[in-house]
């Protein structure tokens, strides 16, 4: 086989209608799989090997690293299909992507050669959102504390845990110059880290977001080349795509889930409603529940296509050369929000319409508490939405750029 046609057969696998074509074999076996996980309050193994051996873990990885590289708007649409499937798996792959993604662009080389030093598809889990503390040694940083939320971390070859930055006794936070503190995002292998087996929770069950800590000493030492600013802007891998940075990909992968599990809901209400029949007649034939369920579809597939309109105009962008601009970001950040409080509503009108048939241990059930959990998210906060606010009036400075929280100016 000539050069040319490998490379060009390993391209037609990195496409995006190749990645739905597998999906096509690879969903029965999620669906099959999921009260398996539920139970067992993380995912199968099977499913979590699929998946990688698939490409869905690195769709968004780099392709200097090995990964796909999709266009954002492609990997919504990918996302949205295995979270329509199982919330739980779908939560998994965009954990992996995320933090894998952002791992890649920002590690210096030689992390990426530790890291990708056998295969691309790696698997990455923990919490970027700082719980951990670090202060400043020769060559790294001694890091230490408790973290929650590790989203797939019983499958994680590596941690990202994030850390307050100490002063050098590590008694001090250290304070930036905006006034807030510095934070950093540290790499460590899974070896370093212990589960604690609280996931005890509403929904997103088979995620296995433990909480967790260090396993051995009371700090561990990350090498410099391990970890990266929490506020870093400019990628060294990706492309424009890689402009994303933290505040993109974070929003993406998000609002990805959503579109899925909020459609999930509502084809689920329809199986119930066509079916039942109570003192009152059809359910199908209420004047009432029809007109209902009518406003609820369009709340959705009109926050659905804010979605896809916002993230087809960054691929765009992104496919030209350009990073994405500060009134795109923002319109990231919104629809993410969007379309977490239209899920949140048609959910609740779902449970609520299809009565007991929501009460029970069902698909249905299912996902309204997957839907309720992920509603909790810190991304989905009051203060985001006040940050677009202010960017759709014009306000901040120019150049400013969006952060995972906020604007920085």
């Amino acid at each position: 086989m000539s050069t040319a046609t490998a490379r060009k057969e390993q391209e037609n696998i990195l496409d995006a209608a190749s990645f739905h074509a597998r999906l096509d074999d690879i969903l029965p076996v999620i669906e099959a799989k999921a009260q398996e996980a539920e139970q067992l309050g993380r995912m199968t193994d099977e499913v979590v090997s699929i998946l990688r051996a698939g490409g869905f873990y690195t769709m968004l990885f780099p392709r200097e690293v090995g990964g796909a590289e999709l266009r954002p708007v492609e990997v919504v649409s990918l996302l949205e299909r295995i979270s329509h499937t199982h919330a739980s798996a779908g939560w998994c792959a965009m954990v992996n992507n995320m933090e894998g993604t952002t791992m890649a662009i920002y590690l210096d080389q030689k992390g990426i050669d530790h890291v990708f030093a056998e295969r691309p598809d790696i698997t990455i889990a923990g919490n970027g959102v700082p719980r951990g503390f670090a202060r400043p040694v020769d060559g790294g940083y001694m890091i230490k504390g408790n973290w929650a939320y590790g989203s797939s971390i019983f499958h994680a070859e590596f941690v990202h845990s994030g850390c307050f930055v100490m002063d050098a006794a590590g008694k001090e936070m250290v304070i930036q110059e905006n006034g807030s503190p510095k934070i950093i995002v540290a790499h460590h292998p899974r070896s370093t880290i212990k589960l604690l087996g609280n996931w005890d929770v509403l929904g997103l069950r088979a995620t296995g977001s433990f909480d967790y800590t260090l396993a051995g000493d009371e700090e561990l030492f990350v090498p410099d080349h391990m970890l990266y600013d929490f506020d870093v802007l400019a990628p060294r891998r990706g492309g424009a795509q890689g402009n994303l940075g933290l505040a993109g990909y974070s929003a993406l992968v998000h609002t990805a889930w959503a579109t899925g599990v909020g459609k999930r809901v509502l084809d689920e209400l329809a199986k119930v409603i066509r079916q039942r029949q109570d003192p009152f007649g059809k359910s199908s034939e209420s004047a009432s529940f029809k007109f209902q369920f009518a406003e609820a579809q369009a709340r959705y597939r009109a926050a659905r296509a804010l979605v896809y309109e916002t993230w087809t105009a960054i691929s765009d962008s992104t496919a030209q050369g350009d990073a994405p601009s500060l009134d795109q970001m923002t319109m990231a950040k919104l629809s993410l929000r969007h379309i977490h409080d239209v899920i949140s509503d048609v959910g609740t009108f779902a449970h609520r319409a299809a009565r007991g048939a929501s009460l029970h241990n069902t698909v249905m059930q299912r996902f309204y508490r997957d839907i309720h959990a992920g509603t909790q998210h810190i991304l989905l906060a009051d203060q985001i939405v006040e940050e677009c606010g202010r960017a759709l009036l014009g306000l901040p400075e120019e150049g400013a750029k969006w952060t995972v929280f906020g604007i920085n100016n």
